[in-house]
């Protein structure tokens, strides 16, 4: 049976008179369809919000009878609901119930909550016989670190949940976590000391004491997940005795690799254990990587997404064509280029519009900021350098042909490429060609400065090393366009080509130090983090491999060609697709965390900068957004 767990920490009790019956109407707005949970202090009631008429929109409601006559303990109870309320409401986590509303009504308070079908971990594990698979608990644990994480990273406080154990964990529908109950949840501050709350045999020794920090959830989810391994429920057994009940001594179907992990989160000394959530689950998925489960496990976990109205825009800008380019931030402003001929200028706290700069063609490049002027081309030819503070023009390059090539500045140069064949080496100071190097095609990729040299893509096929007075140092030839920017890192110089491949070059001498093939060509260009890089294909799919090797580590499949290019951020990974939806993954696994929906195809790439992402589609909408 289907139930929605808010809280287990209430004790049996409550009077079955003192329940709402299924059928009332609270507030005269949820309507009462059956209990699902009973406490001490009040009941869960699964309820129908009236307030959407034409639709079924289920919550779950939260009550709080207060019956205690004491006034001083009656106001802490009042202020422990108030602080569930409180800590819910700053929370945006497709692994947390979201909060809809709360209220009083009878001398009763009442939290509205998501309503989450599914079951608890307990309840699972009180129903299904035999051990749990490991590839299951590892994909568990790993949303579960990240849950926890986002907690311990929350703005401006962290907040320590202080009772993770299976009751208080939800596996839904798409069997993904869901975190519930955070009654006891409090705001960490180092060196205060609380209550001794929690629940025996999963609580660390430090919490006994009114000790909470986040290395004591992370003991916490040790000890659920030794729980959910072993089947032995550790309430039933002494406290702190997990060292003596090693996991695979009972299930040894558990590989060495998770029983480590689990141990480490488990050490009595807090600085023992992880030193956070993160390193936690970096942990894990090295367990995935080296036990093999983690090209399954990524298929079994890549379809949590966030909800279209758990995912809103900060603010949009609306141009008069497509955004095609990249936007630039610069000094809390936004400069991005479109299609209908202009640059734009934003406030990028708020999208309030500051100037523009017509041009006599589309703009595609990224601008690059500097000494108060933002410099980019155009398909008009030219390269243009316009004050950041007025958006009036201050010098123009003049080319032969369109510029798709955004500028790469470098020692008080500007690097772009021309389809009429050339790239160009400009001084910003002079305004004069310091010299151009004929590539015998249209240069359409962005060049790159790195340890004095500068490496750019051709439509040829060749992606080049140049120094900074243009002279070549080596070429090496793919077979089909270069389009893309180079990514260079730890001496290596990777990139994709039409030809359906990524390269690996070594950057000083530039031969092959290995190839990895997609299904189709790609212009996008490839981003990297931990040894890992990624990129997007027209074969629909994103890619992730290794960066010693080229062995793949993960693939996510979109619903269009990948001509965008990706981010990192953080833990996250940032891509747009032809299908018009911008997509966040972890980039460790390749799980879908969420997606947005524009009305245009994305084949610019996003950035990201305090937490918003901004990004342009050909629907003509800037967008920024929670990263």
């Amino acid at each position: 049976m289907e139930t929605h767990r808010i809280t287990q920490n209430l004790q049996s009790g409550h009077l079955p008179e003192q329940q709402l019956a299924p059928g009332s109407t609270l507030a005269n707005r949820y309507a009462i369809q059956e209990v699902i949970g009973v406490g001490g202090m009040g009941s869960v009631y699964r309820a129908r919000d009236l307030h959407f008429p034409n639709v079924l929109k289920l919550v779950a409601v939260k009550e709080m009878i207060n019956q205690v006559r004491d006034p001083l303990v009656r106001q802490t109870i009042v202020q422990n609901f108030e602080r569930e309320a409180n800590i819910l409401v700053t929370l945006n986590h497709a692994s947390i119930p979201r909060i809809y509303d709360y209220f009083s009504h009878d001398e009763r308070s009442y939290l509205v909550l998501e309503y989450v079908h599914g079951k608890d971990l307990e309840e699972m594990l009180n129903t299904t016989q035999g051990f749990f698979p490991e590839e299951q608990v590892v994909a568990w644990a790993i949303e579960l670190c990240d849950v926890v994480g986002y907690l311990h990273n929350h703005k401006p406080e962290p907040i320590i949940f202080r009772d993770i154990k299976p009751s208080n964990i939800m596996v839904d529908q798409r069997n993904h976590i869901v975190l519930v109950d955070f009654g006891i949840a409090k705001i960490f501050r180092v060196g205060q000391k609380g209550t001794m709350i929690g629940t025996e045999g999963y609580s660390p020794p430090e919490q006994y004491r009114g000790e909470a920090s986040p290395q004591a959830d992370i003991y916490a989810l040790g000890a659920t997940l030794h729980h959910l391994l072993t089947r032995q429920d550790p309430r039933l057994e002494p406290p702190f005795t997990f060292a003596d009940r090693p996991i695979r001594r009972v299930n040894p179907a558990v590989s060495m690799e998770l029983e480590a992990v689990i141990n480490t989160a488990l050490q009595y000394n807090p600085s023992d254990r992880f030193a956070s959530t993160d390193a936690m689950k970096e942990a894990l998925v090295g367990v995935a990587r080296k036990t093999g489960i983690l090209a399954r496990l990524t298929g079994s976990i890549k379809t949590q997404t966030m909800k279209g109205e758990e995912l809103k825009a900060i603010w949009t800008f609306k141009c008069e064509d497509e955004i095609r380019g990249t936007p630039t931030l610069d000094a809390g402003t936004l400069y991005v280029g479109c299609y209908d001929h202009n640059l734009y200028s934003l406030n990028a706290a708020n999208g309030e519009f500051n100037w523009k700069f017509a041009a006599d063609g589309g703009i595609v490049t990224r601008p690059v900021v500097t000494d108060g002027q933002a410099i980019f081309g155009s398909e008009d030819g030219r390269l243009y350098a316009v004050s950041t503070r007025s958006g009036r023009i201050s010098w123009s390059f003049v080319t032969d042909a369109p510029i798709h090539s955004s500028p790469c500045l470098a020692e008080g140069h500007v690097f772009f490429g021309n389809d009429d064949g050339f790239l160009y080496a400009v001084n910003v100071l002079s305004t004069r060609q310091l010299w151009r190097y004929e590539v015998q095609s249209a240069v359409r990729s962005s060049p790159v400065y790195s340890n004095d040299q500068i490496y750019c893509g051709s439509d040829g096929g060749d992606l080049m090393c140049l120094t900074l007075r243009g002279q070549p140092k080596w070429r090496f030839k793919s077979k089909r366009g270069v389009t893309c920017t180079p990514l260079i890192q730890k001496n290596s110089v990777f990139f994709t080509s039409l030809d359906s491949q990524l390269y690996a070059l070594d950057a000083h001498a530039g031969w092959a130090l290995w190839r990895f093939r997609m299904g189709k060509g790609s212009v996008s260009s490839p981003c990297m983090a931990e040894n890992l890089v990624i990129f997007g294909s027209a074969d629909g799919f994103l890619y992730c491999v290794d960066a010693s090797n080229g062995h793949e580590i993960w693939r996510f499949q979109t619903g269009n060609q990948v001509s965008g290019s990706p981010i990192i951020y953080k833990d996250s990974v940032y891509c747009g697709s032809a299908d018009g939806m911008l997509y966040c993954l972890e980039y460790r696994t390749g799980r879908l965390r969420w997606k947005f929906t524009t009305g245009g195809a994305i084949t610019s790439s996003p950035i990201v900068y305090n937490d918003v992402l901004y990004v342009g589609s050909s629907d003509h909408i800037l967008y920024a957004l929670v990263a």
